[in-house]
């Protein structure tokens, strides 16, 4: 079992600051070459053992260092880890050697009809002590074959479980503590569940929530901060990264990176993707707030 502290990889200084290298972008970005720490792709749309997608990437990796970011591992299922797709995720660490392997807190795999079904999207699982032992077993296994720390990020999630005898913090605090894996703290996640507590009345104000939130995350532990946009759509809010950072987002960054100093910072956007300028102008604005931190 990998138990060791997770660390920034060589040459990825904590204060670095990189965006999601989405398709629309693949020859502009290796065309002009902007000033990035890192790009980061997911996973699972590199899995194949050629092809254009995975050559576009490998000529990214010559020019930067590349994060890998998954959606599909289902860390967080009883079912255990799917043999298929950890091997295809640790081929493609071979070839890539990121700078940060990372996915989420959740499953997606369950028993159903006397087959593994998945469902192809990121289900919460209940902040239990079962539910830890599950995740701490997982991510061993994946760590240990992969022979790193990953990261793993808490999720916007839509329903909740009745059952939980830990907190959120508490849940991944202990994670990070068993296994060594990183922490990934998607800030937009944060403010994006607050506002639906608060929207079900079980929050007032949710800039509170979230800093009582970060005030409780082990800062030792947080490898990765991600920043994105969401949408309000009237009774619920939903975690799109289809538009510009908020300002409340932005808010909480700058709590997060009073607490954490400089941490590696990720600008996501994925839906209504627009021009690469605009990513830039993102990053530029978080790299700002880390080196203030750092000055």
């Amino acid at each position: 079992m990998i138990a060791t502290p997770m660390s920034p990889a060589p040459g990825a200084p904590r204060s670095s600051v990189g965006i999601g290298w989405r398709h629309p972008h693949y020859a502009e970005l290796l065309q002009t070459l902007p000033a990035l720490d890192f790009i980061e792709v997911h996973s699972e749309n590199f899995f194949a053992q050629g092809g254009a997608a995975l050559a576009v990437l490998l000529e990214g990796r010559e020019h930067y260092p590349v994060s890998l970011h998954g959606v599909g591992l289902s860390l967080g299922s009883a079912m255990g880890i799917d043999a298929w797709h950890l091997d295809q995720l640790a081929q493609l660490v071979q070839r890539v050697d990121p700078v940060r392997v990372s996915d989420h807190a959740s499953f997606a795999r369950a028993p159903a009809g006397g087959k593994a079904v998945h469902a192809s999207d990121l289900l919460p699982i209940p902040m239990t002590r079962d539910a830890l032992e599950v995740m701490c077993a997982n991510v061993s296994q994946v760590q240990d074959r992969l022979r790193r720390p990953i990261a793993v990020e808490n999720l916007s999630a839509y329903v909740q479980w009745q059952q939980a005898d830990m907190s959120e913090t508490s849940f991944l605090n202990a994670l990070a503590q068993r296994t060594g894996c990183g922490l990934l703290v998607d800030v937009n996640n944060l403010y994006v569940n607050a506002l639906n507590a608060q929207l079900r009345g079980d929050t007032q104000v949710p800039i509170e929530a979230c800093q009582a939130w970060l005030n409780a995350i082990a800062p030792q532990h947080v490898a990765e901060l991600h920043l994105a946009g969401h949408v309000h759509c009237g009774d619920i809010v939903i975690d799109d990264h289809g538009s510009r950072v908020p300002e409340p987002v932005w808010s909480l960054y700058a709590h997060a990176l009073d607490l954490l100093g400089p941490v590696p910072t990720l600008i996501e956007w994925d839906t209504d993707v627009p021009a690469l300028g605009v990513l830039l102008e993102e990053a530029s604005r978080a790299r700002a707030a880390g080196q203030r931190v750092a000055a």
